[in-house]
């Protein structure tokens, strides 16, 4: 089992403040011998369109001297899990979970804002002291939350 990140329950109350139900804790996707396992799965109910949302969230906390090299991981992680995600439960959308300090501080540049843009990586950006997300950034073209 892996171990969760540092903002890992800060996540999970956001989402749980916002509405969604946790589902998976950790999602774990298994496709054809491969098993890997994503922090959270989540599930919203939309009264007025009768159905459910549904979601993965990778939560990443960019805490290295290095953020460019977290993000190289993370667009490979974020690559991987999108691929069997489509694959086994294609119902979900993918987000990666980021503090707003670290949004703020790196994700706003020009330069990261074109690379997450032309990777498709759909965003949360959460406050950790407050647990509260702050913001939904969606690159998939799919329903806004």
């Amino acid at each position: 089992m892996p171990r969760y990140d540092l903002y890992h329950e800060e996540v999970r109350h956001a989402l749980e403040k916002d509405g969604w139900s946790i589902t998976a804790d950790p999602f774990v996707i298994e496709y054809k011998g491969l098993r890997l396992y994503a922090d959270l799965g989540a599930e919203k109910v939309i009264a007025a369109e009768k159905e459910n949302r549904k979601i993965v969230v990778e939560i990443k906390v960019f805490g290295t001297p290095s953020p460019v090299s977290e993000l190289e991981k993370a667009i490979g992680q974020y690559g991987i899990y999108r691929t069997l995600i489509r694959r086994v439960s294609p119902e979900y959308s993918l987000w990666l979970a980021a503090p707003d300090d670290v949004y703020e501080d790196f994700f706003l540049r020009p330069a990261i804002r074109e690379i997450t843009a032309d990777h498709s990586i759909s965003m949360l950006v959460f406050n950790p002291e407050t647990e509260e997300i702050v913001r939904w950034i969606n690159q998939e073209d799919t329903e806004i939350l």
